[in-house]
């Protein structure tokens, strides 16, 4: 069976750089906290840092400076040692402490021929919200001729029963274990362990089994999802210009809501006065929540919206007299396949793994070139 999993070569920073400062969340965070960036870079000084290697969003209007020296900095890495092979065709396995409690995960590399973000796909890869397509080709620009990926795509499974990443987390102590250091600003711990040789086919076999039962959708993107457009992008790129032989093995290819007033928190709205209004649902709220605000900007051009991970964030935003939040209750895991497979895609910026520091740190690298 195709299940559009592959092991990867992965590198990690040599014997000797601070991890601390090496590793910083995912570009798309903290995009309206310029200082949580600015923060990250005093703190890394002049150390090597994957803050080098990406592009935060909050630097966005920089890019056309900032991508140059991304990729200079890139090059320098794999010259000077900085990053070095350390798991040869495996995946990692992470462990990682967040404000909301312990979350295992797999390092992995999925096929981009099985991904595809467009409404109403039926790949086996899918996105889990509507795709803004503005927001890819910035992203496509730091990637293009990049020699290295730091990805922050989270995928999810599935998997109630824990088959896959459960056996080896049950083992971890007899893997190789490569990291085990405190993030910055407040991110958590972070743990990771080699998969190599045999252990790698456990893995092959329990998501075959998953694959069997999938209905067709066996990766939902959990976060990073215009990244991951901006690779496909890339990949097809790339693709139209190789054999149909080179492609195999190209490192880059890799009802309606009812709503009443009342009692409830499927959605709550709330002012910089301190309003607060409360409503519930016949069900998640996100599709007719959405609705709204499209059709609010398309009769208010003067106004402007921004989605925001986090409750302390999303009030700390709206402390002012002509703003309005909302804050739809938190979407189930149990929830999200079956909503995938009945409505297609999520609508944009409404699934989120999590607070902002609870995000993917960048650690791990991979050649693409």
């Amino acid at each position: 069976m195709y299940n559009a999993l592959k092991t990867t070569d992965i590198l990690l920073p040599r014997e000797g750089v601070d991890l601390e400062k090496w590793a910083v969340v995912a570009c798309d965070q903290f995009t309206a906290q310029p200082e949580y960036w600015e923060k990250a870079r005093a703190l890394v000084g002049d150390a090597p840092s994957a803050l080098n290697l990406v592009l935060p969003e909050a630097w966005l209007g920089e890019s056309d400076a900032r991508i140059p020296a991304i990729h200079a900095a890139m090059d320098r890495c794999l010259a000077d040692g900085t990053l070095a092979s350390a798991v040869k065709d495996g995946f990692v396995l992470v462990e990682r402490a967040t404000s909301a409690g312990t979350r295992p995960g797999l390092v992995v590399a999925l096929d981009l021929d099985a991904y595809d973000y467009r409404p109403g796909s039926q790949s086996l890869i899918r996105a889990t919200e509507g795709t803004v397509l503005e927001r890819v080709p910035p992203r496509a620009k730091v990637r293009r001729n990049a020699p290295l990926e730091l990805p922050h795509v989270m995928m999810l499974i599935d998997d109630p029963a824990d088959s896959v990443i459960g056996p080896l987390a049950a083992k971890k102590d007899a893997l190789r274990p490569l990291y085990d250091f405190e993030l910055m600003l407040g991110g958590g711990r972070l743990r990771g362990w080699a998969v190599e040789g045999a252990d790698t086919q456990g893995v092959f076999d329990a998501i075959d089994a998953l694959l069997a039962g999938a209905d067709g959708l066996l990766y939902a993107v959990g976060d990073g999802n215009h990244s991951l457009a901006a690779a496909k992008q890339c990949w097809e790129e790339v693709a139209r210009t190789l054999t149909p032989e080179q492609r195999e093995s190209h490192p880059a290819r890799l009802k309606e809501n009812g709503a009443e007033a009342g009692a409830g928190d499927d959605l709550v709205a709330f002012d910089g006065a301190g309003n607060e209004w409360r409503f519930k649902f016949a069900e998640h709220p996100l599709r007719l929540l959405q609705a709204f605000l499209d059709d609010y900007m398309s009769r208010h051009p003067e106004a402007a919206i921004d989605y925001i991970h986090g409750e302390d964030a999303l009030r700390g935003l709206i402390a002012r007299p002509d703003a309005l939040g909302f804050m739809p209750r938190a979407f189930d895991k149990a929830e999200l396949f079956g909503y995938i497979r009945r409505f297609g895609v999520l609508p944009r910026k409404t699934f989120s793994m999590g607070e902002a520091t609870d995000k993917r740190y960048y650690v791990e690298a991979r050649k693409i070139v």
